[in-house]
Order: C-alpha cells, then structure tokens, then sequence
C-alpha cells in the first residue's frame, strides 16, 4: 500500500494535478510497478534490469548551477560549476513541473546523511517506479511511519527523463539538464535517465552545504575494523574504491560519499551504486552476491532475452554497467552508517602507464598534493580515439561534485589529518610490468594484501626506500606480496623504458598542479613528483 500523503505535498514543489501519486512505495510494489509499466524485466537470478540508452552515465556537459545571491560568492565558476541564470531556471522549473502534471508520479522521502547533526531532509520526484526504487537504495530511509507523514524536505530532486529542454528558452546547452537551485532548494534533471544523476546531484549538494558547518565531504568508500579503526578510499571510477572497501574482515560503512566532522566520519548514503562491468564472484564475491538476488536494481546490464540471464561480462550497452543496492545487502556493513576519525587514509590510482608504485606512505605535504591531483589514468581502447594510456586529474578525486574552490576541501583536509595523526597511503590498482598492453593489471589479491598490511600496522616497522621520481616512501616489503612488485621500475624488461615513462608521467603531474602552486605551502607544492 502507498504511504498517507505528508503534510508537505506536491503542490509545495509546483505539482497541481497529476494523475496519481505514489508515496514512498516499498521495494516489492516499486518492482511490481516497474514490471507493471514496463520500466524493466526481472532477470533469472530476481534482480530487475533497467536499460537508459543513449544516455549510460552522467552528463556533466548538461549540468548547471542557478547563479543567484544566495551561494554567488561561493561557487567555483567554471567548466565544471557552470551557471544558469535566473530566469532561464524560472522557465524551466514552469514548463517541467507542467510537464508532471496528469502523469503518474512517485515520491521518495529520506535522509542524505547518516549522521542526524547533519542530515539532509531530501525528497525525490520521478515519472518512473524504477527511479524511485533507485532512491529508495540509494538514501537513507525513514522508517517510522508517523515521522514520515511529517517529513518535510530540505531539498527537492524533480527527474523527469521524458521531458526535453529547450536551449533557446531554457538557457541549456541541449535537451539534457541537470540544474541546482541552492536558495530554492531545488534540483531538476528532465533528457535523461540515468539514475546517477540523482545520486550525484544530491551529493553536489552536501558538498556545498558541508562546509558551511565545517565538515569535509569526500568521494570516498569507508569501512572500520574489528578494533573500531575506521579507514577511508579515496578513488576514480575504476580504481577499486567500492571492491576495496567491501572486506569481509572489516565492516562497511559506505562505499561511496562520506562527509568528516569533528566528531568522526558518517555515510552520506543508505546504499551502495558499484560498476558491475566483469564482476566476478571470486573477486568480489559480496558485490556479486547483489546481483543475484532480487530487489537489487540493475542498470545497463545486458540480459538475455530469452533465458533471462545475465552477462555481467558485455559491455555492448556500456562499460557504465552499474547496481544499486541497500547496504544491508552486505553481509558485514555497519548499520550506524558512522565510524571514529580515520586512522588510515588510503588513495587509489589506476595507473596504466605502469609506473607509480604499487604502495607508498604519504608525507602530510604529499597527502594534500595527491589530494589536490586526484590522478588516475584511462587505457587505450575505452573512448574513441585513445591509443595510449592518458592521465586523468580529478581534483579531490571528485572535481565533478565539489562546488567550492579546491583548496576548501583541500583545507579541511589538511586540519582533519593533522588533528587525528591519520596515515595516509598511496596505492596504484593499475598495471605493473610495462604501460597498459605491455604489462598487466596488479592482481586484486596483491593489492587486497598490501592494505591489510597497511592498516594492520603490518608496515610500521619495515625499512622503507624514497621513489626517485615520485617523491614517496615505498616499503621494501610486504607479507602476502612478492618483494619485487613493491619496486615498479625492477618490474620492467628494460628499466631505461620505465625511466621515460616515469619522467614523462611526473611532467603531467607538474602540468596539473600549475594551477595550485600559488594558493598552497611551499612544502605541498614540491611534494609532488619531480623531473
């Protein structure tokens, strides 16, 4: 059955007259609704599959942030935060919510931020059952029903994919767009159905309003040890940041967006979204597991049509191929969603010119400039037109979500590991042995080793050596990895080619940070690699 209708009703968000509403729904109707209109196909194994063609991933192209009074001062303008006037939202927020009325409509109410200091109240409006159920994986639920008839929204998500903007009128730059409203509180995607639009949006929102109070929001993964150790991952798509933090040694506080205040860290979310593309059950056997149960929701995942089996391993849809899924799906996540202050900090990189070591320990000054470059890299073949291995800088391994200037993050960073003594690691998921197509990718167990090691305190007492190029200190060894791989340049058949590939590596580094060199210390700024 729907939920009573809240105090706070459509007609608060512009909604007049749709043709039914459905209120926070629960998961098996959401599936039925779905299936009903058909949304998706329940796959053999009891997840439901959902396709979002032609758009597989985000549109940062298409997103905006309204240039009003309110935040003006504090928004990093630019190709990553651009603006939209006013009246260009005003029309759009008119014609979309028009748009909605005479549609049937489900309302997710919830929760971003599992801390109730600085929880979110946040609502979300779609014209599909299956991006409700997205919702309802993705936040935090409210499940007494008597605080859920009373739950009104600090920030309201409108998704409507079958609507489609019009430049000229709407100020956009296509049919797609995905716009933040910080004094309305309002956020409205209309030319896609890509699901991580509304993930992504509401956590561009914590990024802006976190700060405000002090506390530093993190595209990361965390989870925290048997002795109540807390470590976090930093890390791109790509670099293992959900599979490297779902460790059945240690339990899951969240896999993707935390935010760290003065008291600890807290999940911002109450679900796990993890790229699914050859996912395998001896790799990552909790992630796997999801996917083979119903309830799960699974989006791009090619399917067949007449056995309604999956193919975890073809990407003819995407290499985007993604899961959405409540954390209590795996088996040693931490109901709390909260964890103490960091004693370990660990930043990934998927290197694929095959250089950066495989494990190093970070300098506070080398912690901020990493932080700052949030480098990974892409190998050849994923996008058209890339032959070689191209570097990837991210700043604060979330350019795409952060709002403020970097060095605000950079900043709480910075007082954050002073403050706890937080060790902070550097760990290249990538290749080992020679650039991507010469060498090979790090086995998962290596690395899975190498952090045990490093949170165990496996590490505290070994010699460690400085890299030449790199400037960080790599262990000289590691229980569970073979001694050489710690070393990348005794990796390759012929070292003077690692010289180049490194040189030419530690260049790109320097390029990157150009930009920063004058608004941080003196010691951040030489930390980096160096020619």
């Amino acid at each position: 059955m729907n939920q009573a209708q809240p105090v706070c009703g459509l007609d608060a968000h512009g909604i007049k007259n749709p043709s039914a509403v459905h209120w926070n729904r629960n998961l098996a109707l959401l599936v039925e609704d779905a299936v009903r209109r058909g949304e998706g196909v329940i796959a053999k194994s009891g997840p439901l599959v959902c396709t979002t063609v032609p758009h597989t991933g985000r549109s940062p192209q298409d997103k905006f942030i309204v240039r009003e009074t309110s935040s003006v001062d504090n928004v990093s303008w630019g190709t990553v935060n651009q603006s939209l006037e006013p009246e260009y939202f005003d029309k759009l927020y008119e014609d979309l919510t028009i748009h909605l009325d005479g549609r049937e409509l489900w309302v997710r109410d919830g929760y971003a931020g599992a801390d109730p200091e600085y929880r979110l109240p946040i609502r979300v409006v779609t014209e599909t059952a299956w991006h409700s159920l997205f919702a309802h994986h993705m936040f935090i639920r409210e499940e007494d029903p008597a605080r859920l008839a009373e739950h009104i929204p600090e920030f309201t998500v409108l998704s409507a994919p079958s609507f489609t903007a019009v430049p000229s009128r709407h100020g956009t730059k296509s049919g797609t767009v995905i716009v933040i409203h910080f004094s309305k509180r309002l956020i409205l995607i209309a030319g896609t159905a890509y699901a991580g639009e509304i993930k992504k949006s509401i956590f561009t929102v914590m990024s802006y309003l976190l700060p405000l109070r002090s506390v530093l929001p993190m595209h990361c993964s965390a989870n925290r040890g048997a002795d109540g150790d807390t470590a976090i991952f930093f890390g791109l798509s790509g670099t293992g940041k959900t599979t490297l933090s779902s460790d059945l040694d240690r339990r899951l506080i969240g896999d993707d967006e935390h935010g760290w205040s003065g008291d600890g860290i807290f999940n911002i979310e109450g679900g796990c979204y993890a790229k699914l593309i050859r996912l395998s059950a001896e790799a990552e056997p909790q992630i796997y597991a999801t996917t083979q149960r119903p309830g799960t929701l699974l989006e791009n995942v090619v399917l067949d049509p007449e056995t309604l089996q999956l193919d975890l391993n073809d990407d003819t849809l995407t290499e985007n191929t993604r899961g959405a899924y409540q954390l209590s799906y795996i088996d040693n996540y931490l109901p709390t969603g909260r964890g103490g202050h960091p004693r370990h900090l660990v930043m990934l990189t998927a290197d694929a010119f095959g250089v950066v070591p495989p494990l190093a320990r970070l300098t506070p000054s080398a912690a901020m400039y990493h932080f700052l470059s949030g480098y990974t890299a892409k190998v050849a073949g994923t996008e058209a037109g890339v032959a070689e291995p191209s570097a990837v800088f991210s700043t604060c391994f979330g350019a795409p979500f952060m709002v403020w200037h970097p060095t605000v993050y950079a900043k709480l960073l910075g007082e954050r590991i002073a403050q706890h003594g937080t060790t902070v690691w550097l760990v290249n998921t990538g290749w080992t042995g020679g650039v991507y197509g010469v060498g090979s990718r790090m086995p998962i167990r290596y690395t899975r080793a190498m952090i045990h090691a490093a949170l165990s305190g496996a590490l505290n007492d070994v010699q460690y050596i400085e890299d030449p190029v790199f400037h960080v200190d790599v262990p000289t060894c590691c229980p569970g990895v073979p001694r050489e791989l710690l070393t990348p340049r005794n990796t390759w058949s012929r070292p003077e080619d690692y010289d180049l590939q490194a040189v030419k590596l530690a260049v790109m580094f320097g390029d990157n940070f150009k930009s920063f060199r004058s608004l941080v210390e003196p010691a951040v700024a030489a930390a980096g690699p160096q020619v």
